[in-house]
């Protein structure tokens, strides 16, 4: 089993480390479609659409709605999607304290959870793609953004495991605590300010990445329990087990998709 989790991990290493470097912003956006259509499949199953064509046609209709916004210049056209994938992060943080683990797959249900899949992966895609094209550093940013939600992840772990005491969201993950958060908030601190005083050019600067961070921090958690929600929901304990040893698409870069939108409006916005 180790040995499965290390093989796979080094795959996903190089494939991380080339899609980001070695390919023109149009092959990262297609790469990184196809990696949310994967998601995306893995989505349908959790809704659920119960027959096979509406597990396929589900991801296959956001693919060629990724196509058509890339083939329309998607700087001109992305912000109002990121704000809308930003506002859906915000009712997610809000809606999760009170959420309960319901089995409810009637059609209401299906419809909102269909949605719900778009406003996850199709604002990360964006944000993401978006970053990678920036003029000099967007391999860089993201690499940041990625190292950042791990040691949050991280750091989230070994504290609770140490110091973890009251329970986070004990309907939805019971093994997450606030020591954990606190944890993952000290691991991110340091390292947003050890990057920001090394590339920043002012303290303003460096303090403005600090709260970004911090930010995307909290939505990456956000991120991390909706899809603990919906796979206990589903019944199931990983999204599927198309990465071996490590579950699925969606268990790898759940913490990604609510952190990708934020943290390009907040760059955005402090013109980092």
């Amino acid at each position: 089993m180790l040995r499965t989790r290390l093989i796979s991990a080094a795959i996903m290493i190089v494939i991380v480390v080339g899609g980001l470097f070695y390919l023109s912003t149009p092959g990262f956006a297609l790469l990184l479609a196809l990696v949310m259509a994967a998601g995306l499949w893995e989505w349908s199953r959790m809704i659920p659409l119960a027959t096979l064509p509406g597990q396929i046609l589900y991801p296959l209709l956001i693919l060629v709605l990724l196509w058509q916004l890339q083939a329309a210049g998607l700087a001109s056209s992305a912000m109002p999607l990121l704000w809308a994938g930003l506002g859906f992060w915000v009712l997610a943080l809000l809606y999760l304290p009170r959420a309960v683990v319901a089995t409810d797959h009637g059609l209401g249900s299906r419809i909102i959870k269909s949605l719900a899949g778009v406003l996850v992966t199709v604002p990360a895609w964006a944000a993401l793609v978006l970053l990678h094209g920036r003029a000099t550093d967007g391999p860089f940013v993201i690499l940041y953004l990625l190292v950042l939600v791990w040691l949050a992840d991280s750091g989230a772990y070994f504290a609770g495991r140490r110091w973890g005491r009251r329970k986070l969201a004990p309907v939805i993950s019971p093994g997450k605590t606030w020591e954990g958060v606190y944890g993952a908030m000290v691991v991110c601190t340091v390292f947003a300010v050890a990057v920001g005083l090394s590339y920043g050019e002012s303290l303003k600067q460096a303090a403005g990445l600090l709260v970004v961070s911090l930010l995307t921090l909290m939505f990456s958690i956000v991120g991390d329990l909706l899809e603990s929600l919906m796979k206990r929901q589903a019944g199931i304990k990983d999204s599927s087990n198309l990465i071996p040893g490590h579950g699925g698409v969606l268990d790898r870069i759940d913490s990604l998709t609510a952190a990708a939108p934020l943290f390009f409006l907040g760059l955005h916005w402090l013109n980092l």
